[in-house]
């Protein structure tokens, strides 16, 4: 996790990023009811990873933060957001970022979903080189995408869209999907709706 810069000093918690997803995935894990080595069995990732992760150890990558997400049955954001005002601002390069171990991807988390309502918007920045491909998501989950700069390749792994700055597209996020960067500094807004 880098480039976490606090919108409201007073609504961001005390501990850093990795602390605070430490504390998240325990307590969704607790939710859940379920043992460190169910999870780690649901999420196909090691149970020492788990440990260490839940411990505050390490540097969870998105892959990794997103398995943890769909075995537990809860937004991407439950894992990743810390608690926040009213009124929120997010500077560019400020944030949580999680880094993709595929490709040169980085995803900032920029707003999740108030009661009653399911998504969450992202900002993405990605650089040309390997694609970011997703495993799907839970159930019904659809992904809305904005380029803003650059040129990628978006959607279904089989069929995606070349877009431009200023395009849309949008896809179900429940198969597989790609994002590719097919420009330096290419970023988008994405944003995850959940069923």
């Amino acid at each position: 996790m880098a480039g976490n810069l606090p919108s409201d000093p007073a609504a961001e918690p005390t501990a850093g990023p990795i602390a605070m997803i430490a504390a998240s995935v325990r307590r969704e894990r607790e939710r859940a009811g379920v043992s460190l080595t169910e999870l780690a069995r649901r999420a196909r990732i090691a149970k020492s990873t788990l440990s260490q992760l839940e411990a505050g150890v390490g540097n969870p990558s998105v892959e990794t933060l997103w398995a943890l997400a769909v075995a537990l049955g809860v937004p991407f954001s439950r894992l990743v957001e810390p608690p926040h005002s009213n009124v929120r601002v997010i500077r560019a390069g400020g944030g949580s970022v999680t880094h993709s171990e595929q490709a040169d991807y980085a995803a900032t988390l920029l707003a999740t979903s108030p009661p009653n309502a399911r998504r969450d918007v992202y900002r993405v920045v990605a650089q040309p080189g390997e694609p970011r491909t997703s495993e799907p998501h839970g159930p019904g989950t659809t992904e809305h995408v904005v380029l803003a700069t650059g040129r990628a390749l978006v959607g279904p792994v089989e069929a995606p869209v070349e877009l431009a700055p200023g395009d849309y597209i949008a896809y179900p996020g429940d198969a597989p999907h790609i994002f590719e960067a097919l420009a330096p500094d290419t970023s988008a807004v994405l944003i995850s709706e959940h069923i």
